[in-house]
C-alpha cells in the first residue's frame, strides 16, 4: 500500500492527547522485536522515538509479511493509531513513553544493511569508527541534541545582534596571508600561478575596514582556519560569533557581549546570570589562579612563598630568588591520604610538560608530616611555609621554583587536574568572569623580538602609553576576554585607529616599512583616510555550544570534525589530487624522504 509521505508529527512529540488519532510517522527503526504474532518496532527521527506495535489480527497479512522484513536502521513510513500502552507498560524515560501506534499500513522507503555499530548511547565504540561512519554517528539522540542546540543558538544570535542594531555582512574567505599568529591554510591560485590566497583565521582586517566604511556595527557568524595543533577545544576550521562597533570603549563592547551571553545561556538552558559580571585584572588571575582563562569554582589558590623560601636554607627554593624567580605553591586541602609517593611521582611528570623542573611537596598526615625537602630547612621555615600556605593537618602542600611564568603554568594547570581527579568542581555549576586588562607585548626569545599578546592592531590604555618608549612590557592593553568554566568563550578589544598609533606599535614589532607594505599595505592605508575609534569581540561558537550542552570535545558539536591530525576519516580528506590539478596551478609536489 502506497503511503502518502508525509509525517503527522515527530516521533517524541506523541503523548496521551494523540490517543485515537490516525496518524503517519516517518524515520529509521532503532530497535525491533518480533513476539510472533506481535512485532514491535522504535521508529526514530531527530527528535526521538515512538513505539510502534504491528498486531497480524488486526494490520492484515500483507503489512505483518513486510513488518517481518524490518531490520534495524531500515527508513519506513508507517500509520496507524495512537493508543494507550497501558499503566504497566508507560516507558517514563520517553517523551512519547505513554503511547503506541497500533500500524495499519507499513512502506519500507528504504533498506539498510547490517551497521558497523549499533546506534546507541551505550555501545561501546571507539572514536575512529565513529569518526569514519559519522552519518551513522550522527543519528545518536546526544549528537543531534548538540547540533539541534547548536542551531538554536545561531538563531538567537542572528535575532538579539539585529535588535541591537548590527548588520550581517559576509567577508571573504579568499584574502591575502598576514603571518602573524597562527599558520595560515594557502590556497594555491590558478590563475596568478606562484601565487596563494590565505584561509582567514578571523575576519580582523576585514571587520575593521568595515568600521572605516562606516557601517558602525557589524557582525556575523563566520568560518575561521587555523593550522595548528589540534586539541580537546580546538579544531583547523572553526566558528565565531564576530562583532565589531565604532565610537565604543571597552564598556560598549563589553555590554553587548554580556546581553548576548545573558540571553543565551537564558533562553537555551535557563541559566540566570548576574546583572553585572565580575571582572579580573590579568596580573590578578594569573597570580592567584595561574591562568589568564581561570575556573574559579573552586578554592586552591596559587600562594606566592617567596619571601619565606628567601632565606629558608633549601637551595633549590634560595637560589630560584637569587636569580629573580619566585616560589609559588597550592594546597590540596584534605588530601594527603589520596596522595602515595608513586602518584606524587606522576604529578612531578605532569609539571614537567608545563616547564617546571621538579616538583616540591609537604604532606601533613594525621600520622605525621613527610617532604620532599623539610630536612634541608633552617629552623621555623617550615612553619613559615604552612601559615603562608594555611597547611593544616590533612593537607598537601605542592611547590614550584621556577621563572613566574612556569610557576603559573605549572601549578595552574596541577591545581585543574586535582580538582577534576577528586571532583571539586560543582557540577552543572556556571562561572562567568571578564579577565581584563591584558599587557600588549611579550618578548619572545626564539624570535628576538616582541610581539602582540593578541593582535597588532590592539589598542593600549592611554595612562600606559608613556611607558611604550621606556617599559613596552608593562604597558596594558585594552583587551577583554569571557571566561566561561575556565574556557575563554570569547574575547577582543578596542582597536588602534590612528595611522601615527599603528606604526609606532608595527616597530616596537620590528617590522620594517618594507615588511608593514608587504603584510598590511592595503590596511594601513585604509587608516589615511579616516578610522573612527572601534572595537570588538569574536565568541568561539563551537566552545559556547561546548558550554551549553556540556559535551567534553568540540567534536561532540561540529557535525563533520576532523581528528587530531587534521584529518577527516569520512572523506579521506586531505588527498592526493590529479597530476593535471597540480599542472593548473603550475605546482610541483617534492616529498622529499616523506
Amino acid at each position: 500500500m502506497e503511503l502518502l509521505k508525509k509525517r503527522t508529527k515527530m516521533c517524541a512529540e506523541y503523548n496521551a492527547s494523540d490517543i485515537g488519532s490516525k496518524v503517519t510517522v516517518l524515520g529509521f527503526i532503532a530497535k525491533y522485536r518480533n513476539l510472533g504474532n506481535l512485532i514491535f518496532a522504535d521508529v526514530r527521527d531527530r527528535t526521538g522515538i515512538v513505539q510502534v506495535s504491528f498486531e497480524q489480527v488486526s494490520c492484515g497479512d500483507a503489512v505483518f509479511a513486510d513488518a517481518e522484513k524490518l531490520r534495524n536502521e531500515y527508513v519506513v513510513a508507517v500509520s496507524g493509531v495512537v493508543r494507550s500502552r497501558g499503566e504497566k507498560n508507560i516507558n517514563k524515560n520517553l517523551p512519547s513513553g505513554e503511547v503506541e501506534i497500533a500500524a495499519d499500513a507499513l512502506e519500507i522507503l528504504s533498506e539498510a544493511d547490517v551497521p558497523p555499530f549499533v546506534i546507541s548511547e551505550q555501545a561501546a565504540v571507539g572514536e575512529v569508527t565513529r569518526l569514519k561512519y559519522r552519518y551513522l554517528d550522527l543519528r545518536r539522540g546526544s549528537l543531534q541534541d548538540n547540533i539541534r542546540m547548536r542551531s538554536r543558538l545561531c538563531h538567537l544570535v542572528h535575532s538579539y545582534m539585529d535588535k541591537q542594531g548590527f548588520l550581517d555582512i559576509d567577508t571573504p574567505c579568499l584574502g591575502r596571508s598576514t603571518p602573524e599568529g597562527a599558520r595560515d591554510y594557502l590556497v594555491p591560485s590558478r590563475v596568478h600561478h606562484g601565487e596563494f590566497y590565505a584561509l582567514p583565521q578571523s575576519p580582523q582586517i576585514y571587520k575593521q575596514l568595515l568600521m572605516i566604511a562606516g557601517f558602525d556595527r557589524y557582525y556575523q557568524i563566520a568560518k575561521c582556519f587555523r593550522d595548528e595543533d589540534l586539541r580537546a577545544n580546538r579544531q583547523p576550521e572553526f566558528t565565531q560569533i564576530d562583532m565589531e562597533m565604532s565610537y565604543a570603549d571597552c564598556e560598549d563592547v563589553m555590554g553587548v557581549a554580556e546581553g548576548l551571553i545573558r540571553e543565551v545561556f537564558d533562553k537555551l538552558i535557563g541559566v540566570k546570570l548576574p546583572e553585572k559580571l565580575r571582572r579580573m585584572p590579568y596580573r590578578e588571575a594569573m597570580d592567584r589562579f595561574g591562568s589568564d582563562k581561570p575556573d574559579t569554582r573552586f578554592d586552591m589558590e596559587l600562594k606566592d612563598v617567596s619571601d619565606v623560601a628567601a632565606t629558608c636554607g633549601f637551595s633549590v627554593f634560595e637560589n630560584a630568588i637569587a636569580a629573580g624567580n619566585k616560589v609559588k605553591c597550592i594546597n590540596a586541602k584534605g588530601l594527603a591520604a589520596k596522595y602515595t609517593r608513586k602518584e606524587i611521582d606522576k604529578l612531578t611528570e605532569f609539571v614537567k610538560d608545563y616547564g617546571a623542573k621538579g616538583l616540591a611537596w609537604v604532606s601533613l598526615k594525621a600520622e605525621g608530616t613527610t617532604s620532599s625537602f623539610a630536612k634541608f630547612l633552617q629552623e621555623g621555615a617550615l612553619d613559615a611555609f604552612l601559615r603562608a600556605a594555611d597547611g593544616k593537618e590533612g593537607d598537601i602542600l605542592f611547590f614550584v621554583a621556577d621563572k613566574y611564568a612556569v610557576c603559573s603554568a605549572s601549578l595552574g594547570a596541577l591545581r585543574l587536574k586535582i580538582a577534576k581527579d577528586f571532583g571539586l568542581i560543582p557540577e552543572g555549576s556556571y562561572d562567568f568572569l571578564w579577565v581584563t586588562e591584558f599587557p600588549l607585548l611579550e618578548y619572545s626569545e626564539e624570535e628576538g623580538r616582541y610581539v602582540a599578546i593578541h593582535h597588532p592592531f590592539t589598542a593600549a590604555m592611554d595612562e600606559d602609553l608613556p611607558l611604550l618608549d621606556t617599559d613596552p612590557l608593562a604597558v596594558r592593553s585594552k583587551a577583554y576576554d569571557l571566561v566561561i568554566n575556565g574556557e575563554e568563550a570569547g574575547g577582543g578589544s578596542i582597536r588602534i585607529h590612528t595611522p601615527q598609533m599603528q606604526s609606532k606599535i608595527f616597530g616596537l614589532l620590528g617590522f620594517s616599512e618594507q615588511d608593514i607594505a608587504e603584510r598590511f599595505g592595503f590596511f594601513v592605508e585604509a587608516f589615511r583616510y579616516g578610522a573612527p575609534p572601534h572595537g570588538g569581540l569574536a565568541f568561539g561558537l563551537d566552545r559556547l555550544v561546548m558550554l551549553l550542552t556540556g559535551a567534553e570535545s568540540i567534536k561532540d558539536v561540529i557535525a563533520f570534525p576532523k581528528m587530531q591530525n587534521a584529518c577527516c576519516l569520512m572523506s579521506d580528506a586531505p588527498s592526493v589530487v590529479e597530476p593535471k590539478q597540480l599542472t593548473d596551478l603550475a605546482i610541483k609536489v617534492d616529498l622529499g624522504e616523506k
